[in-house]
């Protein structure tokens, strides 16, 4: 079983790839839905809050496609900077104090709701920022899964005392570990320097065509071993890097296997019906 998963950031942060790119990141999601549709396989959006209220007349067709599950994505992606740096210092949570983590997810919770009519059960944080109390702020407002952090031995949802579940990415991630847009060979190896940067995975990037590979076999061993694979493939990313060439490649084995939303897994491990709507 696998699950195929990306993150959509509103234009105004600004990001190295959204600067390197012709598009929104919500109009190439619309170009990667396209793609989704002819190999039939579904998609688990994390998305900002911003993206809803600056963006929707791009967005609206993207949450509304039936290939697509919203999840939240912080309401403006832990920006700004300098206030996260301090409460990481402070208490040692780049998310923020409770209360102020409870603002953000509100905020992001609310007008995902007015927006689509729907409640949404799914989070991730941007950058996987994962803090002392982020299951239980994100419990309280109902989320029931939580799809942070890297951990590639990891099989499926596994519950928390809070009562939501925790389920890492367990494939090979695209964004860091992959050469394009600004992150060339030399700017790698400087942030590498600075930042002494790893995640489960390690801390090499590689060219498009290896890192697709390395996919490939991550899914085939995830298989083999009986793990729910859970894949994160942004489609601002794979736009940047070959224009979807690698990523056609991994639709193409995806289409031979079973694909399904991360809400049908939450409901598998939580014993519990899918709800309609």
């Amino acid at each position: 079983m696998i699950c195929l998963t990306g993150d959509l950031h509103h234009a105004s942060l600004r990001t190295g790839n959204q600067r390197h790119c012709d598009l929104t990141e919500v109009q190439v999601a619309r170009l990667y839905l396209k793609m989704l549709e002819d190999a039939r396989v579904p998609v688990t959006f994390f998305i900002s809050g911003r993206c809803f209220v600056e963006e929707w007349e791009d967005l609206r067709p993207v949450v509304e496609h039936p290939l697509v599950e919203v999840g939240g994505h912080n309401w403006s992606c832990l920006t700004p900077a300098w206030w996260h740096r301090f409460w990481n210092k402070a208490i040692g949570s780049y998310n923020g104090p409770p209360w102020y983590q409870r603002l953000d997810a509100e905020r992001t919770v609310s007008v995902i709701e007015r927006a689509t009519g729907r409640r949404i059960r799914l989070w991730r944080n941007h950058m996987y920022m994962h803090g002392p109390f982020t299951e239980e702020v994100l419990s309280d407002l109902g989320i029931r899964l939580i799809s942070d952090g890297v951990r590639r031995d990891a099989t499926g949802p596994v519950p928390h005392p809070t009562g939501v579940f925790n389920f890492p990415i367990n494939v090979i991630p695209d964004h860091e570990h992959l050469y394009h847009a600004e992150r060339t060979p030399e700017w790698v190896a400087r942030w590498r320097r600075r930042y002494h940067w790893s995640d489960d995975f390690g801390s090499d990037s590689y060219s498009i065509d290896e890192w697709t590979d390395r996919v490939l076999d991550g899914l085939r061993r995830n298989e083999e071993r009986g793990a729910i694979s859970n894949m994160i493939v942004h489609p601002i990313t794979m736009y940047l890097c070959d224009g979807f060439r690698g990523f056609r490649r991994i639709l193409a084995f995806l289409a031979g296997r079973e694909t399904v939303h991360l809400g049908e897994v939450l409901d598998r491990a939580a014993g519990a019906p899918r709800p309609e709507g």
